[in-house]
């Protein structure tokens, strides 16, 4: 996500408070001034203001002191201080491994007070050689797999740094970066690490903080490296240009990115987008004419455990909780992996870290085929995100694209060379002058001895009679006897000539940007060659491997739903309503003349929408199924309205409240099994059924208290969903019964019950009809019938 304006919320005052380096623990905040900017004389705050601070400097110690990198540098402060506390126990590339539990004790004592949990999961993760593509840490013992295996605790495990971890720690105590006070001032920890290369670009990162989330992925070394170089050589270089260096991500699993052109580019140039990727097999030919594929590399993320759970669950489905069986889609599923897929088999080990082998049930099966099924239903293809979001060198986060990121990288570099280049003109001007007065005493060393034995204070009468500073004379104070050989003028010399070399060349770069341009090119281009790689990933467009649908055939059926709940359907539109039977205490509720390949949407009694594939509905002569075992219904609600229709049917739906609107059948279609919220429906309110406009132009509405209205079909709105507008006015305690929709002309009976619960109807002819066709929204007329009236339809 794009990050929020946490920090433009904040006043300059509290700006100033927190600056771009700071630790995570803030000092405590005072209490809150009162509006006239007086403090409250009684000692109260504001708690609306109090809370807005506390939570503001929360959020802004989450996003910079834990969860987002560093341009700078790429890392988040807690793997920066393990790096750093490692290399200062010593730990390099070609030292003896320790304890895991030392490192992380030495980590949390010292720099970061938080739990060791915290802190050797950091850890574990610069180790796992499937998560990084540069990993910093070397790890010795059980670090984890990419199936999700958990690594050995900490008191079992041994690390030290890899030759990666150079590429940070090399200069770190040559001058280049800022050093702080750590939580408790006991040490100095480094602000940010001097990284050699743009190890954000190199390695990614992936966090979540408060507003904010960050996504950044790995890519080539060598890429990147030039890439970087022709930012050195050409400061105005374009994303286009950029991208001629850098061709995508590069994951340390390999893989092949099969994303367009145009879509990499994109990602690049807002610093967000997602990346499509897919697993890289071969097909190994048997005897015979069999075949069969075998998966060496997997997607980021994706796991040979993953991949073999999901195409578990499509030939070994389980029944959901609360169903009694499986749904027709797992049927389909099942039987369309059956017939594919004859034996599936994880044959990963020392000799190949991926190796998942597929038999086809038949060598026959086109490979394409094969293969696409695979790829569409399971994880072999999938997406990766990436959201290129870091704390910049002005200590604010932000959401950078590619360029950005090298350019402040590049910055940060010359920052840092600049200070390492100073450091060292400073030390060798130093060295010289301390060795120029050596050699002046070398040169009358028995007026030295002598001085030295007779003056009461020595160090004022050498300063005096040599001309020499105070520095050198300490100097020469402090040299021991063998110091004054004759030979010794002749090393004191020798190493004058190569430091008046080395600060030449260093007073060259200092002055000079083009010398200092072109020695952090040299920098790069020798750390490119020494630690480079050849690509993982392999970068092919292709298209998006399509999930393969059972077809549908077109033909006429009738859906049948009960009161109850209970849905069937049958073949053709003949059906006799005397012959369909029930449970007992259930009758019909709705049928529907339709076609299999159009969308059948049950709309449930909170005003839900659901939809179901004609394929998904049993026939034959039985009393169905329970709609809510195909549908994932809530408790308690149960189904009040079928449509079944082409897509672009309209219908009129209306509630008991006196509301209604008409809407398109496809616009409640969902793909979704919890359905889609359609209808608003107030406290008490029913739904209604449905009618079709297409049967007419009036819209005939009957209330609970007998009154009849008519009113022309054009004043009522059309919605995608909601409340809808007044069908039919009503007082307190009155609710609308039936709508129905007819054409001029017709006549419309009413039916209902007369006493015992006889039924009745009584059908009033089109002039009959005339005194009730009003104005939509009034309260209508009083029906001419001598029972209670419960429906109406046109006739």
């Amino acid at each position: 996500m794009k990050n929020m304006d946490l920090f433009d919320a904040q006043d300059s005052s509290l700006s100033a408070q927190v600056k771009p380096q700071e630790t995570e623990l803030q000092p405590p905040i005072p209490p809150a001034s009162a509006p006239n900017g007086s403090d409250n004389d009684d000692g109260s705050i504001d708690l609306a203001e109090y809370t807005h601070q506390v939570y503001l400097r929360y959020a802004i110690s989450v996003v910079k002191g834990r969860a987002l990198p560093s341009v700078s540098d790429g890392e988040k402060p807690v793997q920066r201080r393990i790096l750093y506390a490692m290399h200062r126990l010593g730990l390099t590339q070609g030292s003896k491994p320790v304890k895991s539990a030392r490192v992380v004790g030495d980590v949390i004592g010292k720099y970061h007070p938080h739990g060791d949990s915290a802190s050797y999961e950091a850890m574990v993760r610069m180790a796992q050689d499937f998560v990084l593509r540069y990993p910093l840490v070397d790890g010795q013992g059980n670090f984890g797999s990419r199936d999700g295996d958990s690594p050995a605790a900490m008191r079992y495990t041994e690390v030290r740094l890899t030759k990666y971890a150079e590429l940070l720690l090399s200069e770190v105590d040559a001058g280049t970066v800022d050093f702080r006070p750590n939580y408790d001032g006991s040490e100095q920890e480094p602000v940010d690490l001097p990284a050699r290369l743009p190890l954000l670009l190199l390695n990614g990162a992936s966090g979540i903080a408060v507003g904010m989330a960050t996504e950044c992925l790995p890519h080539n070394m060598r890429e990147v490296g030039n890439a970087a170089i022709a930012l050195l050589h050409n400061p105005s270089i374009s994303v286009a240009d950029i991208l001629q260096h850098i061709k995508g991500p590069d994951f340390p699993g390999g893989g092949q990115l099969i994303s367009s052109a145009k879509d990499i580019r994109e990602a690049y140039a807002t610093g967000r987008g997602i990346f499509r990727v897919r697993a890289r097999w071969t097909i190994e030919q048997q005897a015979r004419g069999q075949w069969r594929m075998v998966v060496h590399e997997l997607p980021p993320g994706v796991s040979v455990k993953k991949v073999l759970e999901e195409i578990g669950e499509f030939t070994d489905p389980q029944v959901k909780t609360g169903k009694k069986d499986l749904s027709v889609e797992q049927k389909q599923m099942k039987q369309l992996f059956l017939d594919a897929l004859e034996t599936v088999r994880d044959e990963s080990g020392k000799d190949a870290s991926i190796r998942i082998v597929l038999e086809p049930r038949s060598s026959r099966m086109p490979q394409e085929q094969f293969i696409t099924l695979l790829l569409a239903h399971t994880s072999l293809e999938s997406t990766v995100p990436a959201n290129m979001v870091a704390i910049g060198l002005d200590g604010r986060p932000n959401q950078k694209n590619i360029l950005e990121l090298l350019i402040e990288w590049v910055r940060f570099r010359t920052i840092t060379v600049t200070r390492r280049s100073q450091t060292r003109f400073d030390q060798v001007q130093k060295r010289l002058h301390i060795l120029e007065g050596r050699i002046a005493v070398l040169l009358n060393i028995d007026e030295v001895i002598k001085v030295i034995r007779e003056a009461d204070d020595p160090r004022a009468d050498l300063m005096s009679q040599f001309g020499i500073s105070a520095i050198q004379a300490d100097d020469i104070l402090e040299i021991r006897l063998r110091q004054l050989a004759r030979l010794e003028v002749i090393r004191i010399e020798k190493e004058m000539n190569e430091l008046k070399s080395e600060n030449e060349g260093l007073t060259i770069v200092l002055s000079n940007e083009t010398a200092m341009r072109d020695m952090i090119i040299g920098e790069i281009e020798v750390d490119v060659k020494k630690y480079g790689d050849d690509r993982r990933t392999l970068i092919e467009v292709a298209e998006r491997a399509v999930a393969k649908t059972v077809s549908v055939p077109d033909e006429p059926c009738t859906v049948i739903l009960s009161e109850n709940g209970w849905i069937r359907q049958r073949t053709g539109h003949e059906v006799d309503l005397s012959t369909l039977s029930f449970k007992d205490g259930d009758q019909l509720l709705a049928i529907a003349q339709t076609r299999t390949a159009y969308p059948v949407v049950v709309l449930d009694s909170g005003g839900r929408a659901y939809s179901l594939s004609s394929t998904d509905i049993p026939g034959g002569r039985s009393d169905g199924v329970p709609v809510v075992s195909l549908l994932d219904m809530p408790p308690k609600m149960k189904a009040a309205v079928m449509c079944a229709a082409a897509p672009d049917t309209q219908y009129l739906f209306s509630s008991s409240g006196g509301y209604g609107f008409i809407a398109t059948l496809k616009d409640l279609v969902s793909r979704q099994k919890a359905g889609k919220a359609f209808m608003t429906l107030g406290k008490g309110d029913n739904v209604l059924p449905a009618a079709n406009v297409a049967n007419g132009n009036l819209v005939a509405a009957l209330g609970s208290n007998g009154k009849l209205l008519l009113f022309p079909l054009s004043e009522m709105k059309e919605l995608s969903g909601g409340k809808g507008v007044i069908i039919l006015g009503l007082n307190d305690g009155e609710s609308l019964i039936a709508t129905t929709v007819l054409p001029e002309g017709s006549s419309l009976q009413i039916n209902g019950t007369g006493a015992g619960k006889k039924p009745l109807q009584m059908v009033l002819k089109w002039g009959e009809l005339q005194p009730f066709v009003l104005r939509r929204a009034r309260k209508g007329v009083l029906a001419p019938v001598k029972f209670k009236p419960e429906k109406i339809k046109a006739i």
